[in-house]
């Protein structure tokens, strides 16, 4: 069905990044014509900015950090390449990295090359015509969560991303950072922050082991084949991946997991799958995972409580951004209100 294939579009005004200078760079190390290169953007994600080149029948993505970002380490390039060309041989639905770029003087950032999966994405809004029976709606959601199960089964040491572990006490480091960047990101003092972390603090369990994980695991990052529309072939964004507790990673997929409500408050997107027949409930998404990944999930409120205090500091450090003008793009101007929402949620979780 390649009328429902995630598409690119126009690049957004202010995020043309210099395309002559990215065109002579790709012709220079890919047999590829300057002539027949052409660059767009494609519009989902609200982080790092991601373009497709075609050239004739060839198509690559250009991944690179937002303009005006002030948290680097977020936006690593070369962690992210580095990454994936570790991680794509033992994990299949990870992209092919082709080349990086460390020569600042092309976009003026580091930025690298990869192979683009083509398929189809649920996002938020509901492509017209689209229609899945209910067993292969279920499937796609067993799908989704056996690929992330399947994440965390992976050896990290025996890929080569042991350098990612920073050793035990990941949840204390995660608790540490994301308030500091709160912190550093904040442009209101919201009561509610600062009661979840103080409950993070003082009810912090001990690490439920260490697996790669993505961090930013949703509908939005995982690419479907076209043909059956419900198996997984290509999870996307990993500029958050690392060697961490894979109940975090659970937890951010879970937050989102709720069948999307038109009249509810600002919070996470979540993709208009959940909202059709056959799709998984929240308890049997849980029940997915316990089955798949075979781990004790008995202290999921703590890591649901974190998520959501992980995804507000998220939203206000790119909405501060588009605060400061240093981005145009209107999308950012309602985030204040999501970044509230994600810190009532994570307050109603510590006291449920």
């Amino acid at each position: 069905m390649p009328t429902f294939l995630d598409a690119s579009a126009p690049i957004r005004p202010g995020e043309d990044m210099g395309i002559d200078r990215l065109i002579e760079w790709l012709a220079r190390k890919l047999p590829m014509p300057v002539a027949g290169i052409q660059i767009e953007q494609f519009p989902g994600g609200h982080s790092n900015l991601t373009y497709l080149v075609r050239a004739g029948e060839r198509e690559l993505v250009v991944r690179r950090p937002p303009f005006g970002t002030t948290v680097i380490s977020a936006h690593d390039m070369g962690r992210e390449f580095t990454v994936l060309s570790k991680l794509h041989g033992a994990y299949r639905p990870a992209p092919k990295p082709i080349l990086f770029c460390d020569d600042e003087s092309i976009l003026g950032v580091r930025f690298y090359a990869m192979e683009r999966i083509p398929g189809v994405i649920y996002r938020v809004r509901k492509p017209e015509g689209w229609a899945l029976p209910p067993d292969r709606v279920r499937a796609a959601c067993l799908s989704f969560i056996e690929n992330l199960a399947a994440l965390h089964a992976i050896d990290y040491r025996a890929v080569g991303l042991e350098s990612l572990y920073k050793g035990p006490g990941y949840l204390k480091r995660q608790i540490e950072g994301w308030s500091r960047r709160w912190d550093a990101a904040k442009t209101d003092d919201l009561a509610e922050m600062r009661e979840v972390r103080a409950w993070l603090e003082s009810a912090l369990p001990e690490d439920a082991g260490a697996s790669l994980i993505h961090n930013d695991y949703k509908f939005d990052n995982i690419v479907y084949d076209a043909s059956s529309m419900c198996d997984v072939v290509g999870v996307l964004d990993w500029e958050m991946a690392t060697v961490g507790d894979p109940l975090s990673d659970f937890a951010v997929t879970l937050i989102g997991w709720y069948p999307p409500d038109p009249n509810a408050r600002s919070t996470v997107s979540q993709s208009f799958i959940l909202g059709e027949p056959g799709a998984l409930t929240h308890a049997e998404l849980i029940e997915a995972y316990r089955k798949f990944s075979g781990r004790d999930l008995s202290s999921l409120p703590f890591y649901c409580a974190l998520a959501l205090y992980k995804g507000a500091v998220m939203i206000q450090q790119i909405y501060l951004r588009y605060h400061k003008g240093l981005t145009q793009d209107p999308r950012f101007a309602a985030m204040p209100a999501v970044v509230r929402s994600l810190a009532q949620r994570a307050r109603e979780t510590t006291r449920a």
